[in-house]
């Protein structure tokens, strides 16, 4: 193991893994946002001890033994879970006379003793019973014991890692300090699974938040008895209406007696039809927790992210407008689980990962947002061409909050609500163990949509298995090679077609040219992308610098021979960084892009793709910063006299293209991971001019998956659809003016003209790779 400092100044270790000898440490917490988390709840024995499938039970999690309790294990050791924290039985009585909801009460509504204090009791009895409900012992252990079963039939195995539970049972044990766990939403199974997963491990009954799905009136209720959690049918309707602030002084107040109780909380922090975004709900209980903490009803929170890996999402094959469509029903949860047990959905892996402090998180953040510029650097004046690309202006940060998600707080509490999720969004997001299902789709969906032999694509299944464990990430299974690409092959059987040829002695592998085929393949591999981000879009940049370039030269000239300069890749890759989200590519927000660009160019002299370029007679000059690829020190042919003079800037480092042993058309399967967004933001450069202007949002995100799908060849992403609109109001392509009816698009002055918008999208174009 060997311990660098990158370019942002954080200990970074690297581990160089000998494939089914070393698990990845992944998950720990941000060392610029919690660097006094950094060592709690962890040891360096954790990720050696090993997983357990949490569905499969067995007499051992049971204190009985014998044949009879082989049968009924189940059973016995769900009776056995104990619920360490529940609600108060004064519960209704504490919410009444908090601070909160007798601030908003009216003079006369304080006393009870006459028909108008009664009648404002019973509306706030009404609103508490909306959010919650009292749990259900006996349907809990039933629903339960249920959900054993049916997971145990669903998945091959739902795998947990032992080092991670003690971590976080470790936290658990902290005195007066309430666990909040911050999930991803994959699918409408995520809620169960994973308060199956707490309740079995000695963790408590989770009380679970849910998002915008609607629910009928009897599985809300069923939902309030095991532990869901609503937000009040008024704020749902209008949840800015400043008349009415009761329902929201309600669920402030049970928000502070949840987390005095120490029930652990779940939220997750997006939606599965829109995954990569921090969802409106997220954002309101995210304010919640930070208004109870910040009013003392806890001295702290330990926020645990928490990040979901299946080999089959289920339900996640289906056209990403059939989902949330309509309100889910008892009956239309048991028919979608009849469904899921005649597919092989395969595994499941569930990851914890590192607690990490709310009040550190918070004065880190006021800290580090102190000198922070208002206005962010914007991508349309370099665009346009009228205003020049300045490289020391990377400083600036654009993760700016979304329209305003009326959580009741001020502007500077709005962002730090969002950049919290954000940064909890992309910890879940680097702790999600990779499925093998998602490494073959990505092999078949980016490096051979023409078809690969079984030989070769084993090959190359073992190559970027090692590099994901190079870059620090766990994958969710294990065993030999020719049984896990077979396992994938399986459960991908429907989209493709396999061709034995006897003379060869090999099965050739064809996916199915289809937009299906290209949609669920996509959907698998998009737990990648976060993986290579970084060298993604170095590659991009990379791509775009040779289109620049190329035309110029003569015939015979190759890629290999051009010589990029180090301010060059710089500047390209901080115009694709503030391009794209940062959810997308898996970024934590605290970073400024300028440390991101360095970082991306130093990844791509480590994995091999740039080779460091020396001029002929001439040495380097560069700045001494340690560098991880480099093992003599940078200063011994230095000149530290005094004869030049000290504001000379030092020599440009140079790099030339190289190719990665052992992985051949890397940079292009690189490309090809950003290459699903890109097009979908040029596809939405051309839509700009078809448009009806001005139209609501959703109006707006409507016609544009219309427009991608009758133009493309694969089904649109409504999910970098939003991605788009967000960098387009972001960047000023488009503006949002509010009116009667509702705020609305316009597009902006610049781009009315066909010239402007084929500058944009001539922009996008260089990075796309065909």
């Amino acid at each position: 193991m060997r311990t660098w400092v990158c370019v942002s100044g954080q200990r970074v270790e690297i581990v160089l893994p000998f494939l089914s000898k070393c698990r990845a440490d992944s998950g720990r917490c941000c060392q610029t946002c919690t660097p006094m988390s950094w060592d709690d709840f962890y040891s360096k024995h954790l990720p050696s001890l090993g997983f357990r499938d949490i569905s499969r039970v067995t007499e051992k999690d049971t204190r009985f033994r014998g044949w009879l309790v082989r049968r009924v294990c189940a059973l016995l050791a769900v009776c056995s879970w104990e619920v360490p924290a529940d609600t108060p039985g004064d519960l209704a009585a504490r919410v009444c006379r908090s601070r909160r909801v007798r601030d908003v009460a009216p003079a006369r509504g304080l006393r009870e003793d006459d028909g108008w204090g009664r009648r404002w009791k019973g509306k706030v009895l009404e609103l508490l019973g909306d959010i919650q409900g009292p749990l259900s012992l006996l349907m809990l252990r039933i629903c339960h014991w249920a959900l054993l079963k049916l997971l145990s039939r669903l998945f091959l195995s739902v795998q947990l890692h032992r080092g991670q539970l003690e971590m976080v049972l470790r936290a658990a044990s902290t005195p007066h300090v309430p666990l909040v766990f911050l999930s991803t939403h994959k699918s409408q199974l995520d809620g169960p699974l994973l308060s199956f997963v707490l309740f079995s491990q000695g963790l408590g009954v989770p009380r679970v938040t849910v998002g915008a799905q609607g629910c009928s009136p009897r599985l809300r209720s069923l939902l309030r008895r095991l532990g869901g959690i609503f937000l009040p049918s008024r704020m749902e309707q209008t949840p800015s209406d400043p008349e009415d602030a009761l329902p929201g002084a309600v669920l402030a107040a049970y928000m502070e007696e949840v987390l005095r109780s120490r029930q652990p909380l779940l939220i997750f922090l997006e939606e599965p039809a829109v995954p990569l975004h921090l969802s409106a709900s997220a954002r309101r209980w995210l304010a919640l927790v930070l208004r109870a903490v910040r009013a003392g009803a806890v001295p702290d929170v330990l926020l645990v992210p928490v990040g979901i890996g299946y080999d089959v999402v289920p339900g996640g094959s289906q056209p990403e407008g059939a989902r949330g469509a309509q309100p889910l029903s008892i009956g239309a949860c048991l028919w979608a689980a009849f469904r899921a047990l005649r597919r092989n959905l395969g595994c499941v892996r569930v990851d914890f990962a590192q607690p990490f402090s709310l009040q550190e998180f918070v004065a880190k953040s006021h800290v580090r947002h102190a000198g922070k510029p208002e206005e962010p650097l914007l991508l349309l004046p370099t665009i346009l061409g009228t205003w020049p690309s300045q490289l020391d202006a990377g400083n600036t940060e654009v993760w700016a909050p979304g329209p305003t998600t009326a959580t009741g707080l001020e502007a500077p509490e709005e962002v730090l609500v969002t950049s919290l999720g954000l940064h909890s969004l992309s910890d879940s997001m680097s702790c999600s163990a990779i499925m093998s299902v998602g490494i073959t789709s990505a092999l078949l969906l980016h490096k051979y949509r023409e078809g690969v032999f079984l030989s070769r694509l084993m090959r190359d299944f073992a190559w970027l298995l090692e590099e994901i464990l190079l870059r620090q990430h766990d994958v969710g299974f294990s065993g030999q090679l020719r049984v896990l690409v077979q396992h994938s092959l399986i459960l991908l059987r429907a989209r493709l077609s396999l061709y034995h040829l006897s003379p060869l002695g090999d099965i050739l592998v064809v996916p199915k040219a289809s937009a299906e085929t290209w949609m669920e393949l996509g959907q698998h591999s998009a737990a990648i992308l976060p993986v290579f981000a970084s060298e993604a879009v170095g590659a991009c940049a990379i791509r775009a610098l040779l289109a620049e370039m190329l035309p110029f030269l003569e015939p015979p000239t190759s890629a290999s021979s051009i010589i990029f300069s180090q301010d060059e890749l710089h500047r390209k890759t901080l115009e694709l960084l503030r391009l794209l989200p940062p959810t997308l590519l898996g970024l934590r927000p605290c970073q400024p892009l300028d440390c991101w660009s360095e970082d991306i160019v130093d990844k791509l002299v480590l994995c091999g793709l740039l080779e460091p370029e020396e001029a002929e007679g001439e040495h380097w000059v560069c700045d001494t910063a340690p560098r991880p690829f480099s093992r003599r020190q940078p200063w011994p042919r230095m000149d530290f006299s005094d004869s030049e003079s000290e504001d000379e800037a030092p020599a440009c480092r140079c790099f030339k293209l190289g190719e990665p042993q052992g992985s051949p058309l890397f940079l292009l399967f690189l490309c090809r991971l950003l290459s699903p967004a890109l097009r979908t933001y040029a596809g939405a450069v051309a839509f700009l001019e078809q448009s009806r202007w001005p139209q609501p949002e959703a109006a707006y995100v409507e016609e544009l998956l219309q427009f991608l799908a009758k133009e493309g060849s694969e089904l649109p992403n409504g999910s970098l659809a939003l991605s788009s609109l967000q960098t387009f109001k972001e960047m000023g392509v488009l503006e949002e003016v509010g009116g009667p009816p509702g705020p609305l698009l316009h597009l902006a002055q610049p781009f009315r003209s066909s010239a402007s918008r084929e500058r944009l999208e001539a922009f996008i174009q260089q990075f796309i790779q065909p």
